[in-house]
C-alpha cells in the first residue's frame, strides 16, 4: 500500500467516523436537518474515495474510464446536499444560484454516460504512473470531453452560492452564528474551487497528477463537524447549566412570589386565542371574584363601573395594536356599595407575524391615592384663590371656579391653556424662576406679583405661587393666583399718604428748627448789609477806594450764595413731590443736614462729634426722606439731654455693616429709653417728650422700610441710647420703589 492508498483508506475511515456520530446527534435532536445533510455528504464522500482507490489499482485506460465516469454520480449528489447544508444550517445564499448548480450538475451526467467514455474524456489513450514520495500514481492522458465545461459551469456556480452565503455570513461577523456561517460557507467554497481547478488541469494535462479529490473534501468535512459539534457541545453545557440553575429559579420565583404577596400586587395573564384569563390569588381577591371561577373579558368588563369600560377597551385595543403598553385605571364595586380603584399595567406578547397572543401585568389597588386626589380636586374647589393645576408642558388640567371669575375664561376654555397666554413670562432679569425637577420647566418663581391678563384683555396684579405635586397624571404644579389689583391700589393710596404725613412731619419738624433757621438766614443777610454800606462808603472817598468797593462786592456774593443755600436747603425738606431714588454717599446726607440744624444745636448747647467712615457703600434712596430720617434722629437725641446742664455729646457715627450695606448710629448721653418702650417708641402716636406727638420715629421707621432698611433702638452700656439705621448697599438695594 502506497501513500495515495493509505490517504484515501483513511479518508473513507474518518469521514465514516464522522457520519456515525453526527448520525447519533441527530437521532436526538431530529429537528436539526443539517447533521442528515452532513451525515449525506459524508457518506457520498467516503464513496467517492472508495472509486478513488480503485482508480489508484486500475491497470487498464477503459477500467480507469468507466470508474471515473461513474464516479460523477456521487460528486453530483454532493453538490446537492452541500447546497442543502448551507441553506438548512444557515437560511443563506442565493438559492436559485445553488438549485441552478445542481440541476447543471445533474444535466451532466447525461453526457457523462452518453458522449465518449465520461464527461471528462472522449477516450483515455493511456496510464502514466508516476513515482510520489516513493509511492506510484496512476496519471491519464487521453482527449479531453467538450461537455466537460458544464460540469465545471455547475462547480462555478457552486462557489458563487458558497461565496455569497459566506460574504452573509461576514457581515454578521459579531454573532456567533454569523461566524460559523463565514468560515464553513468560505472554507466550502475554497476547496471546491481548488478541487475543480484541479480536476481541470490533470484533464487538460496542465498537471502532471492523479485525479483524486476526496481528501480535499475530508478537510471540508472536518470544519463543518467542527462547527455542529462545537455547538452541539455548547448546547449540551447549557443543558447542565440550565439543570443546575432550575432549583435557584425556583427558589427565585418563590422570593418573587412573596414579594409580590407583600406589594399587595395581583398577577394575571390573557390568552388572546382562547379569551381565558389566568389571574393570581391576590389579582382575584382585588376584583372580587371567586378562587374557582373561570375568567373571561367579558365577566372582567361586568366587574369595571359602566362609565370606565370606554377607557378600558380603548386602552386594550391600543395595546393590542401595538401602539402602547396597556395602563390604565377603573373602579369596581366589590361588596355592597364598597367601591375601590385599580390600576392594571401590561404587556403584549405578538406571534412574529405581528398578531398579538397574549398579554401578561399586574393589577394593584390605588384607592387611597384616588381618594386623596379627589380629596385635592374638592380643596382646590373649594379654595379662595384662582387654583390651577399644570402638567409638564405648562399647559393647565384642571381649574377652579374662582380661576374662571379671576380670568373671565370658562373652566372648559381654561383646561388646555398654556399658562403664559393668562400669566406672561416675565424677562429673566426681572423675576427669578422656579425649575422644576419632573421636567425641568423654567417657570416663574414663588410669590412674584406679575401682570395677568383676563379674556376681556384687562391687565391685572396678580400674586403667584408654584408648588410641585405628584397626581396619577404624573408630576404636576399646582399654582396659586391671588388678585392683587385693589390690595396694589390700597398701597398706592396708602403710599401717598405716608408720603403726605412725612411732609407735615418735616413741615412740623421745620417749623420747631425756625429760630435756628432764622439765624442761619440772619447772618448771610446781616454780612450782605453790612458789606453793601461799606461798598457805599468806599465809593464816597475822593478818590474813590475801588479795591475795597470790589472786596466788599465779593463778600457780598459769597453772604448771598450761603443764604441761597439755606434757602435752597429749606425749600427741598418742604417741597412735596414724588419719590426720587438715585445713588446717594450717605455721609453727604448728614452733612446736609447739619448744616441746616447747627444753630439749633448750638443754641442748645449741643456738641457733635462725628465718626463717618471714609469709604462707605453707596446707597440707592431719596435724599429728601433720608435727610428727614437724619434730621429727626438728631433733634430726638437733642432732645433726649435736655435735663443735663453740661457734656451734652451727641455722637454719630457710619460704617460699613459687611455684608455690602451700611449702619448709621445716633448715640446721645441722656436719660436712656425704658426697656419697655425700645420697640413701642417707632409706633405711631408713642412718644416719650411731654409735648411730642409720637409720629416722627413712625414716619422715620416707615420711610427706612420703603428702602428696604431697618430702624431699631438700645441703650448704651453707659448713659443714653442710640438709634440705628440699616440700608442696603446699591448691589442689594431695588432699582426703584413705588
Amino acid at each position: 500500500m502506497n501513500w495515495l492508498e493509505f490517504l484515501l483508506s483513511l479518508t473513507i475511515g474518518a469521514s465514516l467516523i464522522l457520519a456515525y456520530i453526527h448520525a447519533l446527534i441527530w437521532a436526538g435532536e431530529t429537528r436539526q436537518w443539517a447533521h442528515p445533510m452532513f451525515v449525506a455528504s459524508t457518506l457520498l464522500i467516503v464513496v467517492i474515495a472508495i472509486l478513488e482507490l480503485a482508480l489508484a489499482r486500475a491497470d487498464q485506460p477503459h477500467a480507469y474510464a468507466a470508474i471515473l465516469r461513474w464516479i460523477q454520480v456521487p460528486a453530483a449528489m454532493c453538490f446537492i446536499t452541500f447546497v442543502l447544508f448551507v441553506h438548512l444550517r444557515f437560511q443563506a445564499g442565493r438559492l436559485w444560484l445553488g438549485v441552478l448548480a445542481c440541476l447543471l450538475k445533474v444535466a451532466a451526467l447525461v453526457p457523462n454516460f452518453t458522449v465518449g467514455e465520461n464527461l471528462n474524456f472522449v477516450t483515455i489513450t493511456s496510464l502514466e504512473r508516476l513515482t510520489v514520495m516513493g509511492g506510484g500514481v496512476l496519471v491519464p492522458h487521453g482527449s479531453a470531453n467538450a461537455w466537460m465545461i458544464v460540469g465545471q459551469l455547475a462547480n462555478l456556480l457552486l462557489v458563487l452560492f458558497l461565496l455569497d452565503a459566506a460574504r452573509r455570513g461576514y457581515a454578521k461577523r459579531l454573532s456567533p452564528v454569523g461566524l460559523r456561517q463565514f468560515r464553513i460557507a468560505g472554507g466550502m467554497a475554497a476547496f471546491t474551487a481548488a478541487i475543480s481547478l484541479w480536476w481541470l488541469l490533470v484533464v487538460v494535462g496542465g498537471l502532471a497528477a492523479p485525479i483524486v479529490v476526496s481528501p480535499a473534501f475530508l478537510l471540508v468535512l472536518l470544519v463543518m463537524s467542527y462547527e455542529l459539534g462545537g455547538e452541539h457541545l455548547s448546547s449540551v453545557r447549557l443543558t447542565k447549566a440550565l439543570e443546575t440553575t432550575e432549583t435557584d429559579l425556583r427558589q427565585v420565583e418563590r422570593r418573587m412570589q412573596d414579594a409580590v404577596d407583600a406589594a399587595s400586587l395581583g398577577l394575571w395573564n390573557w390568552d388572546i386565542g382562547t379569551n381565558l384569563t389566568w389571574m393570581s390569588g391576590t389579582g382575584r381577591q382585588l376584583l372580587g371574584l371567586d378562587a374557582r371561577e373561570e375568567i373571561e373579558l367579558g365577566l372582567l368588563l361586568k366587574r369595571i363601573e359602566p362609565g370606565d369600560r370606554k377607557a378600558v377597551l380603548a386602552a386594550l385595543r391600543a395595546a393590542l395594536a401595538g401602539r402602547d403598553g396597556f395602563h390604565c385605571e377603573f373602579r369596581i364595586d366589590r361588596e355592597q356599595g364598597s367601591r375601590r380603584w385599580i390600576a392594571a399595567r401590561g404587556q403584549v406578547d405578538f406571534y412574529p407575524a405581528a398578531r398579538a397572543r397574549q398579554m401578561r401585568g399586574v393589577l394593584v389597588d390605588v384607592s387611597e391615592r384616588k381618594f386623596a386626589e379627589e380629596r385635592f380636586r374638592v380643596l382646590v374647589e373649594a379654595a379662595p384663590t384662582a387654583m390651577l393645576v399644570l402638567d409638564d408642558s405648562e399647559r393647565i388640567i384642571l381649574a377652579n371656579r374662582q380661576a374662571e371669575l379671576v380670568f373671565g375664561y370658562d373652566r372648559t376654555e381654561l383646561v388646555g391653556m398654556v399658562l403664559a397666554v393668562l400669566v406672561p413670562r416675565p424677562p429673566a432679569e426681572e423675576v427669578g424662576s422656579l425649575s422644576l425637577p419632573r421636567s425641568g420647566a423654567s417657570m416663574p418663581g414663588v410669590g412674584h406679583e406679575l401682570p395677568a391678563i383676563r379674556k376681556d384683555g384687562e391687565v391685572l396684579a396678580v400674586e403667584m405661587t408654584l408648588n410641585p405635586v405628584e397626581l396619577s397624571q404624573g408630576s404636576s404644579v399646582l399654582v396659586s393666583v391671588t388678585d392683587i389689583t385693589a390690595r396694589k391700589a390700597m398701597e398706592r393710596e396708602s403710599s401717598l399718604q405716608r408720603e403726605e404725613l412725612a411732609h407735615l412731619s418735616r413741615v412740623a419738624l421745620l417749623a420747631e428748627l425756625s429760630g435756628s433757621l432764622a439765624h442761619e438766614l440772619n447772618q448771610p443777610l446781616t454780612a450782605i448789609l453790612s458789606n453793601a454800606q461799606a461798598a457805599v462808603r468806599y465809593l464816597a472817598h475822593d478818590p474813590p477806594n475801588l479795591p475795597e468797593v470790589s472786596l466788599s462786592l465779593a463778600n457780598i456774593v459769597e453772604s448771598d450764595k450761603r443764604a441761597g443755600e439755606v434757602i435752597r436747603r429749606l425749600r427741598a425738606m418742604l417741597r412735596k413731590e414724588r419719590l426720587e431714588f438715585a445713588s446717594l454717599d450717605m455721609n453727604e446726607v448728614i452733612t446736609d443736614v447739619l448744616r441746616i440744624v447747627s444753630s439749633d444745636l448750638l443754641g442748645k448747647r449741643v456738641e457733635i462729634a462725628l465718626e463717618l467712615a471714609p469709604v462707605l457703600p453707596r446707597i440707592n434712596g431719596d435724599r429728601v426722606q433720608l435727610q428727614q430720617v437724619v434730621l429727626n434722629l438728631l433733634v430726638n437725641g437733642s432732645d433726649a439731654m435736655q435735663a443735663l446742664a453740661t457734656g451734652r455729646l451727641l455722637r454719630v457715627r457710619t460704617q460699613a455693616d459687611g455684608q455690602g450695606g451700611l449702619e448709621l448710629a445716633v448715640c446721645d448721653v441722656g436719660s436712656g429709653i425704658a426697656p419697655e418702650d425700645l420697640a413701642r417708641i417707632f409706633s405711631p402716636f408713642v412718644t416719650t417728650k411731654r409735648d411730642g406727638m409720637g409720629l416722627g420715629l413712625a414716619v422715620c421707621t416707615s420711610i427706612i422700610e420703603s428702602h428696604r432698611g431697618r430702624l431699631w433702638a438700645s441703650n448704651n452700656e453707659g448713659p443714653g441710647a442710640t438709634l440705628h439705621v440699616s440700608l442696603p448697599g446699591m448691589a442689594l438695594a431695588p432699582a426703584s420703589v413705588v
